[in-house]
């Protein structure tokens, strides 16, 4: 609870997880009681299920499960075999998950620019930046918005490297006519219960149209074995367990309408919020449909006056993200490098809450805080 003048407010949260899947609780019960009936708990008849439909969803032609995110890219990138010390372009800004999957194979993670208007990589600050080390490029779709596929193939025709996109806000998300997942040589996705798709617990998949490479990320996951107690790889053991992908199919038949849910959000947001102080976000292409908002992220140079302002109001807000990667201390080598946009765009942003269950009195009520910061 927050006060005010004696009175005593409702905080506006982040993000409801709880009411977000109190949507589904009675179908869910059934889906837990369905698994526990059948007593087959991993690599069953439910993570095939969800693996077929998320497949379709996606326009791709195979989905294998994994135990999260940050599996689901570390994965392709061990499946693809670059020879050590191999480079691969990433965005400077975006979550270190995203260069820890690199780093973790033993590869080096080249970091490059973004768009100050998308927060996606820049392609034209790409492209300098490669070498005959370079052997991927990993496209972050940051904050549910599409990174800017065309130029990025292109240039990685160019240059004979593989596309692998970091789709683990972008559940949905679709740039010209295609849905994220179908747009590179493979996609990692996370399940992680903030999600647009969000199970209960962690969860990952990688997508993609190569059959072999399919079959040898279905392999890896589950200790380098295509059949039992035959290993063709050194593999892991990372795989989605029944109960989970039985909660991801309740919620995978829902994406559609809470993306759309988030978009009409969002518009609300970049229709009503007018200080001259904040810097909305901006849809990019001209298609409403490329977004799907799992963060709503404004900019101002007044960040920390204007997240106590929200609180005082009664509005959780949260910082995507405070420091850039290469100014944490766990890549220290990189403390000293000069990378402006993205230092100037994580010593700004701010997320307002959004959501499926999000109202239009609370966001209302955000807007009209925001637009009363003098």
């Amino acid at each position: 609870m927050d006060t005010k003048g004696g009175q005593s407010r409702k905080l506006i949260p982040f993000l409801d997880i709880k009411a977000i899947n109190g949507r589904f609780s009675h179908e869910m019960e059934s889906a837990f009681k369905r698994v526990w009936d059948r007593g087959h708990y991993i690599l069953g008849p439910e993570v095939e299920a969800f693996e077929r439909e998320f497949a379709d969803f996606c326009g791709s032609k195979h989905c294998i499960t994994v135990g999260n995110g940050f599996d689901a890219l570390s994965l392709i990138i061990r499946a693809f075999e670059f020879e050590p010390g191999s480079e691969i372009i990433v965005p400077a800004n975006t979550f270190i998950a995203s260069i820890l999957a690199i780093s973790a194979n033993g590869l080096k993670p080249v970091l490059a620019e973004p768009d100050p208007h998308s927060y996606n990589i820049d392609p034209m600050k790409m492209e300098p930046h490669i070498t005959s080390k370079t052997k991927a490029i990993l496209a972050v779709h940051l904050y549910g918005q599409c990174a800017d596929m065309d130029s990025i193939t292109q240039i990685a025709k160019r240059y004979n490297l593989k596309v692998i996109e970091d789709a683990a806000q972008a559940h949905g998300a679709i740039y010209k006519g295609k849905r994220t997942g179908s747009l590179g040589d493979a996609a990692g996705f996370s399940f992680y219960p903030v999600k647009n798709l969000g199970a209960l617990g962690d969860g990952g998949a990688v997508t993609t149209d190569n059959d072999d490479f399919a079959q040898k990320i279905k392999a890896i996951r589950n200790y380098g074995s295509r059949r039992k107690y035959v290993h063709l790889y050194k593999g892991v053991n990372s795989r989605l367990d029944e109960l989970q992908a039985a909660f991801l199919r309740i919620k995978l038949s829902y994406l559609e309408q809470d993306n759309a849910l988030r978009r009409a959000q969002a518009d609300h947001y970049l229709q009503r919020i007018q200080n001259p102080r904040v810097v909305l976000p901006q849809v990019q292409n001209g298609d409403p449909f490329s977004h799907v908002w799992h963060l709503f992220v404004i900019r101002t140079k007044e960040r920390e006056r204007l997240q106590q302002h929200l609180h005082s109001h009664g509005i959780e807000t949260l910082i995507h993200y405070p420091t850039a990667p290469h100014k944490q201390k766990a890549y220290q080598e990189w403390n000293h490098h000069s990378l402006p946009i993205t230092q100037q765009i994580h010593s700004e942003v701010l997320s307002l809450p959004i959501s499926p269950v999000l109202t239009v009195k609370e966001a209302d009520h955000t807007v009209d805080a925001i637009n009363k910061l003098k």
